[in-house]
């Protein structure tokens, strides 16, 4: 079963997100922020993060950098969720790493388009 870490400071966002990728059928872990998201991703990578950008202690975009620079084989997808829809924001985004963005709100069906999009199904 491939492995989903859901990173947002929201608990709410995190409940919600989990229902839809559960359903999905992945596996899911949450994380609070980036920083803890790094420690999960070191013990065991995920096939794909669903990474909010607004967090404290570490944001979205400081964390896809640190992912991305570190070491080994894995590479999970990465898919940005945020609240921002200017193009300078999603293209910040995939430059830093980023395989796809979704915008807040979302639903069942736009989580599973992004997903088979980055190849998570």
């Amino acid at each position: 079963m491939k492995k989903c870490l859901i990173v947002d400071d929201s608990r709410v966002i995190r409940k919600v997100s989990r229902h839809i990728v559960e359903t999905l059928g992945l596996e899911v872990s949450e994380a609070e922020n980036g920083r803890e998201a790094l420690d999960l991703c070191a013990g065991q990578m995920p096939d794909v993060i669903l990474l909010d950008w607004n967090m404290p202690v570490m944001s979205g975009i400081e964390f896809i950098v640190h992912l991305r620079r570190s070491p080994g084989g894995d590479k999970p997808k990465v898919v940005f969720c945020t609240t921002e829809n200017d193009v300078e924001h999603i293209r910040q985004a995939m430059k830093a790493g980023a395989d796809e963005y979704v915008m807040k709100p979302f639903d069942h069906d736009t989580l599973q388009i992004k997903f088979h999009l980055v190849g998570a199904l």
